[in-house]
């Protein structure tokens, strides 16, 4: 029973998510209000809030699960496995599982798109980078036996790390012709994990 309840619950928060990335296309973000995105599922708006604490969460939240996918794939790889190649199957993983393969879904074109012309969508993030920055650290400390707390090393990387995967979607994003994201992923992580040899030699 509680996996049904579970994906009752996952449903319903990727209905909102949608919902709220579909008005705020619609409409204009500013024109959107809680009450509105939660009407849309056939939700109460305290049901909403359940979920999410605004609706520049809501819209930002698929950027924020993907890090924390990627957080628990990291710490789900074999311990034995080489770090950068950990770090890339995680990394990857979440975009293996979008329709990346070619052309951008509308949905992420246009919530990437939203990300960067909305001031008050760029600050919220801004803040689930932070926050991802903090727990893809952690997992890497874990990994490498450094403290998060203490050590450069692991900030460092997950830095890195989530500047390599933005680089990557930006250039999936601009493409043309289309090309599929995920070999994007793995060529910019293979660079950084080289330490971004000089190309030109």
């Amino acid at each position: 029973m509680s996996g049904l309840r579970e994906r009752k619950k996952q449903a319903t928060r990727e209905a909102l998510m949608a919902a709220a990335l579909r008005l705020a296309h619609e409409r204009g973000l500013e024109r959107v209000r809680v009450e509105d995105i939660a009407a849309e599922v056939g939700v109460s708006p305290r049901t909403f809030n359940n979920y999410f604490s605004s609706k520049y969460e809501a819209i930002t939240a698929r950027h924020t699960d993907r890090i924390s996918r990627s957080v628990a794939a990291l710490r789900a790889r074999p311990p034995q496995e080489p770090l950068w190649q950990a770090l890339t199957e995680a990394m990857v993983e979440p975009w293996a599982l979008a329709r990346t393969d070619v052309a951008p879904d509308p949905e992420l074109l246009a919530s990437i798109r939203m990300l960067a012309d909305e001031p008050a969508l760029r600050a919220e993030s801004l803040q689930a980078v932070f926050a991802g920055n903090n727990e893809l650290a952690a997992a890497v400390a874990e990994r490498t036996g450094t403290d998060a707390a203490r050590d450069l090393y692991p900030h460092l990387v997950a830095v890195a790390v989530g500047s390599a995967v933005q680089t990557a979607v930006a250039h999936w994003l601009r493409s043309d012709p289309p090309v599929p994201l995920v070999p994007l992923l793995r060529e910019a992580l293979r660079a950084l994990a080289a330490g971004l040899p000089d190309p030109s030699l």
